[in-house]
């Protein structure tokens, strides 16, 4: 009867450590996903910011405010 006991309590634990790792596996899945999702993002907001980046040079290109003051002393 104390075999048995025993033979439960080593199932029990083992139940118990399976289901741990389980558990660890979703998560580490969960964490996987949410990696991927981050960097797709951030070469989203990467390309976006590329795009932002040259419309602001060629707005600043074409406005006479942004441009060199060397036409001015050409002037004098």
């Amino acid at each position: 009867m104390n075999c048995d006991m025993e033979n439960q309590a080593e199932l029990e634990e083992k139940t118990r450590l399976i289901n741990q790792v389980l558990e660890l596996q979703h998560t580490l899945e969960d964490l996987s996903s949410r990696v991927d999702a981050v960097k797709e993002e951030n070469l989203k907001l990467k390309s976006e910011n590329q795009v932002l980046g040259q419309y602001i040079e060629n707005l600043m290109s074409a406005s006479s405010v942004f441009q060199t003051t060397d036409t001015k002393s050409k002037r004098k």
